[in-house]
């Protein structure tokens, strides 16, 4: 049976209008995104598929060009739409999260490094550069590296941090891995950043870790 021929308050988009996308399940959201389904499948039971297919909803928003295009139901066009949706997704969380007079939300900013650097396959290290009232000036990706490392040049964090005249900085990079625990080369960058700042009057405010979870604080966790 069609969607269009379910009772109307079973229907996935007139549910979502009526009661907000929180109270849809992962297939019902998935199906909205899909709009129809294929021979023999609603958008529903298609997206039920894709998500046994994939093993579930992250594992589909994240799967490469090639591995998304290849089930049925799905193709360039789907794959195009999803960019851009999670594209939009992360701006604005970026612009809720630098508004404001200051970092008076660090979730926000939990939230914001997670959904940007979680799932890269290589590691990343990005400085977020804030004023002397810690409003954010620049979100940077400075360093991208393999799935075990990235070469971080102090030298070059500095010297962009003086650029927009920046105060103190907050840096993050992510363990494609998936763990977050801090190793001995993450302490002692960090460490070695945080000397090198105070000599031109910066403060290294955090370095957080992004990794499956939450993302680690070593400040929080007790400093470097």
């Amino acid at each position: 049976m069609a969607i269009t021929d379910w009772p109307a308050d079973e229907r996935p988009r007139e549910r979502l209008l009526q009661k907000g996308a929180a109270t849809l399940s992962d297939a019902e959201l998935l199906a909205i995104f899909l709009r129809v389904g294929v021979v023999g499948k609603s958008a529903v039971d298609l997206a039920r598929d894709l998500l046994q297919n994939f093993g579930s909803l992250r594992a589909l928003l994240t799967a490469s060009h090639h591995d998304f295009c290849a089930h049925k139901g799905l193709g360039d066009a789907k794959y195009a739409l999803l960019q851009a949706v999670l594209e939009m997704g992360k701006r604005h969380l970026a612009e809720e999260w630098q508004r404001g007079d200051g970092l008076d939300s660090p979730q926000r900013v939990r939230q914001y490094l997670s959904a940007t650097l979680r799932d890269r396959c290589r590691e990343v290290f990005a400085v977020i550069f804030l004023d002397n009232r810690h409003r954010v000036l620049r979100f940077e990706e400075m360093f991208l590296g393999t799935i075990d490392g990235a070469t971080v040049h102090i030298r070059e964090v500095l010297k962009r941090a003086l650029e927009l005249n920046a105060a103190a900085l907050i840096v993050a990079h992510n363990h494609p891995s998936g763990v977050a625990e801090p190793s001995a080369a993450d302490l002692s960058l960090t460490r070695r950043l945080d000397q090198a700042m105070q000599l031109v009057d910066l403060r290294l405010l955090d370095h957080f870790i992004v990794g499956d979870g939450e993302p680690l604080s070593l400040r929080e966790r007790g400093g470097w």
